[in-house]
């Protein structure tokens, strides 16, 4: 369902509740271009962000928490959303010394809840996490977005990478249209190709040489996504307890893309690949974030009924848009435009918390602009891919605004809209 824009923000503010989204920001720490006094001007009061500086698998000592929690502090926010405590490898093929980083998981849990900070975010996608393979696509407004294109990837899968029956994985139109664009694709262009889709985006995991991604690779090729479910579900009922006993949520985001890729398993890119996790998983602490983005790379995932029949378990948001095409290739629109129905998305989550509200939950709903892109005077600025100051101040707005106005056409008249 749809609505008109163009009315939301124009109606008296009688009846309204005092509920509202957090705004928060990614922040990857003290060397990020943005600071922390800048973010406090975007209007968000949150902060997300990680301990980027250790090692996968490491514990989170208290001290280097608190650390990093007075630095949020002291500039006047609050460090809301911890994205990502990253899940190792070896808890991911269940192999190895997996028992010792799971025990280190749930320290790290402990430590942060020590610290009150309760809502973290994590992935369980093998090897690589962001994939793109343009990180500057033009759009037809000048700015730069985020792209994947499946005919780069076959190309760089086919014909770069050389993976062992890569090509079984393409659709045949597409490896013609990957053969034909490699045979005219300069050195230079391959080289950039390569370093895009292994160097990951911003606050990726690991980044990796072609050597070293074919071992990485090679070390899930008897892993069936089946297994891949069957080792997150141990995962889980290992640390949702803890995250239960400490008042913590979990948040699992979603695979990104929603698909296989290079061979993988996905286990995180349907409705139904969570429901089977949280019926395997009842505790209430093991939740999603809810990318629209990700999810909505997906044409069958059908967005506002998610959140209308898995509300309970959405305790983090990242909120962007996609412009999704008919081989699966997709770049990220701005955060109103795009392929998924932003307004009908708030709507549902507006109607999310207010049920929550109604039934004692806790109203929570932390969320971000997810990404953003490079546009005005941040063309001539060295970036994070995907994470620039005024795109997402513009994401930022943007939402801030349908919120506002949705809920305010929900307080005036809440069956039509």
């Amino acid at each position: 369902m749809s609505g008109d824009l163009s009315q939301l923000l124009f109606l008296p503010q009688k009846n309204v509740t005092n509920l509202h989204f957090e705004q928060t920001w990614r922040w990857f720490g003290p060397s990020d271009l943005i600071s922390l006094a800048n973010i406090r001007q975007t209007g968000a009061t949150g902060i997300v962000t990680a301990l980027h500086h250790l090692p996968n698998g490491a514990v989170w000592e208290v001290e280097n928490i608190r650390q990093r929690k007075n630095e949020i502090e002291a500039a006047g926010l609050r460090w809301s959303v911890v994205e990502s405590v990253p899940v190792h490898e070896e808890i991911k093929r269940r192999t190895g010394d997996y028992r010792n980083w799971i025990s280190n998981y749930r320290q790290s849990l402990r430590n942060l809840a020590a610290c009150d900070i309760r809502t973290v975010c994590y992935n369980f996608m093998p090897v690589l996490d962001w994939t793109r393979t343009d990180l500057a696509f033009p759009v037809a407004d000048g700015s730069l977005a985020l792209r994947f294109d499946m005919i780069d990837l076959a190309l760089f899968d086919v014909f770069l990478l050389k993976r062992k029956n890569a090509a079984l994985d393409y659709a045949p139109e597409t490896l013609a249209d990957a053969e034909n664009k490699f045979d005219a694709l300069p050195p230079e262009q391959c080289d950039r190709l390569t370093r895009t889709i292994l160097a990951g985006l911003p606050g990726a995991e690991e980044s990796w040489t072609p050597e070293d991604f074919q071992l990485a690779l090679s070390a899930y090729a008897r892993l069936s996504p089946e297994q891949l479910r069957e080792n997150l579900i141990f995962f889980l009922k290992e640390i949702a307890p803890v995250a239960e006993a400490e008042g913590m949520t979990l948040t699992l985001h979603p695979d990104d893309p929603p698909r296989a890729i290079f061979g993988l398993p996905r286990v995180v890119s349907t409705e139904t690949d969570y429901k089977q996790l949280f019926d395997a998983v009842p505790e209430r602490a093991n939740g999603m974030c809810f990318c629209t983005g990700s999810l909505g790379v997906r044409p069958d995932n059908d967005l506002p009924g998610i959140i209308r029949r898995m509300g309970n378990r959405i305790h983090f948001l990242h909120l962007r848009n996609v412009q999704r095409e008919a081989d699966g290739s997709f770049f990220e629109a701005n955060h109103l435009e795009g392929s998924s129905d932003m307004v009908a998305v708030i709507a549902a989550l507006v109607d999310e918390q207010e049920r929550r509200l109604r039934t004692g939950e806790d109203t929570a709903l932390p969320m971000r602009p997810d990404h953003g892109h490079q546009m005005l005077d941040d063309l001539s600025k060295t970036t994070n891919p995907g994470y620039s100051a005024i795109g997402r101040l513009r994401g930022l707005a943007e939402l801030r605004g349908l919120e506002m106005g949705v809920r305010r056409m929900r307080a005036q008249s809440p069956k039509s809209f």
